[in-house]
């Protein structure tokens, strides 16, 4: 007898869905409330929020939000109607493509609707059954799906290590030339969790030495807008943007908004047009999307000091954190986490004390994203958080580190919390 699929769902609810009913609307699915900035409202208090991805302010900039209601008051949210190359076409469409060119240094840019679909089917469209990938082990979810998707081979390196890289690419190359195919080295800019720019220029290198052949994909969803000289991103800030053959940026961090783009040369950009599946059968973005995203990065291009505002806040606040004894691992951007060590429990037990006693709300991360016995907190530091949060996070974390440490936290069971609503925190 077959198996039935819902049984099988009900019976593994999934490494994070498992706790699910203990977890859900504090833990996961947390709603912020109010204006987006630096203060929200978490379950009916006000907290200092550090956890979402509006690095240059941008969400409730003046210009950004009358560019988003003019746009809507003129087009509504169904123009244009159909995939781009159908009936989605329009005169904003292309000039977002063709200025997010310009700012990037490639001679074209499509635009997808959604991050992560974008680098599934971008992935999907670029290489066959007879080219091999080569990527970096801790590469976003939508780059490890991608990666998956793909028939024919790949291989990992692990992270950021050039004699891994070297041992795979040598493999990779062997392989390559049996099936006639190319290969495609996948990375990041800027790994979102851990913070670490990419090895982009050593990766580099080894393609200007001529020890192998290849084209490079970057995802530069967190170093667009806040990494180099002009926000280009983070091969900017290397020294090697001209070097990246395929560039991923979205909207949907230091814009903020929804939304991404790929950057490439005009003949690669072309047959995506044409090949990319997920944008030829999918509804063109909405325009108030992409004249929001016009304005976005204007602001982006006119306003450094938007830029320059993050990284004082963000350099202050890594300063600080280092000063007080966190350890921060190995970021060298904005992104900005802060390992501890600890149980499930006493993570969850700190956290709820940070949100309910110290109004500060910022993203806790454990396993099985992170390994057994480390809680990490995600700090997102914005253009809008102040030197005042700044200090005022830092005296938090060294009362939740003395608390850890002294067993404060400890605990066989978890808080438990109700609210007017009825919601309960129980035990995992």
């Amino acid at each position: 007898m077959a198996l039935d699929i819902f049984e099988k769902i009900r019976a593994n609810r999934g490494p994070i869905g498992q706790h699910a009913k203990g977890v859900h609307g504090y833990f996961t699915f947390p709603k912020l409330e109010g204006d987006l900035g630096r203060k929200m409202t978490f379950r009916g208090k006000e907290c200092l929020i550090w956890s979402i991805n509006n690095y240059l302010g941008l969400a409730n900039h003046p210009e950004v939000r009358k560019a988003d209601a003019d746009a809507a008051a003129k087009w509504g949210m169904a123009y244009p109607m159909g995939a781009r190359m159908m009936t989605g076409q329009t005169n904003e469409h292309e000039a977002l493509e063709a200025e997010l060119s310009d700012f990037v240094g490639k001679e074209d840019t499509i635009l997808v609707n959604f991050g992560y679909q974008g680098m599934l089917s971008a992935i999907d469209a670029i290489v066959d059954r007879k080219d091999v990938i080569v990527y970096d082990s801790e590469s976003h979810a939508c780059i490890i799906d991608g990666v998956r998707l793909h028939a024919g081979k790949r291989f990992v390196f692990q992270h950021n290590d050039m004699a891994s890289f070297d041992k795979q690419m040598e493999r990779a190359t062997k392989l390559a030339e049996e099936t006639g195919g190319g290969i495609l080295v996948i990375t990041e800019g800027v790994f979102g969790m851990a913070g670490d720019q990419g090895t982009l220029k050593d990766i580099v290198e080894f393609r200007k030495s001529g020890k192998y052949k290849f084209r490079l994909f970057v995802d530069d969803a967190h170093g667009f807008g806040t990494m180099g000289k002009t926000g280009a991103g983070t091969g900017e800030e290397q020294g090697v943007q001209g070097e990246i053959d395929i560039l991923f940026g979205t909207f949907a961090k230091s814009m903020a908004s929804i939304g991404a783009f790929i950057s490439s040369t005009e003949d690669v950009i072309e047959f995506m047009r044409y090949n990319m599946r997920s944008q030829m059968f999918a509804k063109s973005l909405p325009m108030p999307i992409v004249v929001g995203a016009r304005k976005r990065l204007e602001l982006l291009r006119t306003q450094p000091e938007l830029k320059n505002k993050l990284w004082t806040i963000a350099n202050a606040l890594q300063k600080g954190l280092k000063e007080a004894g966190f350890n921060l691992g190995r970021t060298n951007t904005m992104v900005t986490p802060v390992f501890l060590s600890g149980t499930l429990a006493e993570a969850t037990n700190l956290t709820f004390d940070l949100r309910e006693n110290y109004g500060i709300f910022c993203s806790i991360v454990v396993y099985p994203v992170i390994p057994k016995g480390v809680i990490m907190l995600r700090i997102i530091p914005t253009a809008v958080h102040t030197l005042e949060d700044v200090q005022y996070t830092i005296e938090t974390f060294k009362k939740l580190k003395e608390g850890l440490e002294s067993g404060k936290y400890q605990s066989e069971s978890l808080a438990k919390v109700e609210t007017d609503k009825g919601f309960k925190l129980d035990n995992i």
